[in-house]
């Protein structure tokens, strides 16, 4: 399999400047996640931060099309004042698309999104705006990694994220990510304690059972929240929950062609003629 391989080799050996990384997310640029993995990776590369002004979880792969889009320089916590910060009215989809076409004038050898606030593991990687940020830059034919950690708390502690994100981002970096490949990258909540190691898994078969909380509102009018719990539909122990459930970081190789290749031969045996 053709494997990606960045500036970063060639940079190494000839002692030139660092790589380039898009770093993205969907939960806004203020997150505390994003912040903790600035600082994960600050050291490793040159980083360019292109993220919403605004909480966009949820969203998949949505871009926007039937509205204007605004993008606005921004500083970073102080500690992270020099890095090149840019926040966007749009998806996280959008600001990957604004980064490459817009704002860097380089193509990133690697793009980071996250560290998502909730899991992102099984069914969610395809409702996840933080994948979605990391998929659309593969689909541009850049490498890309997205981060979640399992703690929705906008305090989550994320001091065990630290060595999982410059461990990946490093390999990453060294050795490439295949041709057509995301790495959905899922870390355990474990308030501050190192996690047990790393797994490379498959995506765990799940779906979630919608419920909706229909209300009125004062005028009177109906509307509804959605609810709904998580089923697991699959108990073998190399998936992502599994590792998850046992303390260890997930890394699942994700793929955005969506061709069902199994099945090809079986939709050929219809009969198609018109």
């Amino acid at each position: 399999m053709q494997t990606q391989y960045s500036r970063y080799i060639w940079n190494k050996i000839n002692n030139l400047k660092k790589p380039l990384i898009l770093v993205c997310n969907d939960d806004g640029i203020t997150a505390p996640g994003i912040l903790n993995l600035i600082e994960s990776v600050k050291d490793l590369a040159d980083l360019v931060v292109v993220a919403p002004d605004s909480p966009q979880s949820g969203m998949g792969h949505a871009i926007t099309i039937d509205s204007t889009l605004e993008v606005n320089k921004v500083q970073l916590d102080s500690s992270l004042a020099a890095i090149p910060a840019y926040s966007t009215s749009g998806t996280p989809a959008d600001c990957v698309k604004l980064a490459l076409h817009e704002i860097l004038d380089m193509k990133p050898d690697l793009c980071i999104s996250g560290i998502n606030h909730g899991a992102n593991s099984s069914i969610n990687v395809i409702y996840s705006g933080t994948m979605s940020a990391a998929i659309e830059a593969g689909v541009e034919g850049i490498p890309a990694i997205g981060f979640s950690l399992l703690d929705f708390s906008w305090n989550a502690n994320f001091s065990a994220c630290h060595s999982v994100v410059r461990t990946l981002v490093s390999q990453a970096l060294e050795k490439g990510i295949p041709e057509g490949t995301v790495l959905n990258v899922n870390i355990p909540k474990t308030d501050g304690a190192p996690v047990k190691g790393i797994k490379v898994c498959r995506q765990a078969r799940a779906n979630w059972k919608e419920k909706f909380d229909k209300r009125i509102s004062p005028s009177g009018k109906e509307y509804y929240w959605l609810t709904g719990d998580f089923v697991l539909l699959d108990q073998g122990e190399d998936t992502d929950i599994a590792a998850l459930e046992a303390g260890y970081v997930s890394v699942v190789p994700t793929q955005f062609d969506l061709t069902a290749y199994h099945s090809m031969t079986h939709v050929n045996s219809w009969d198609l003629k018109l």
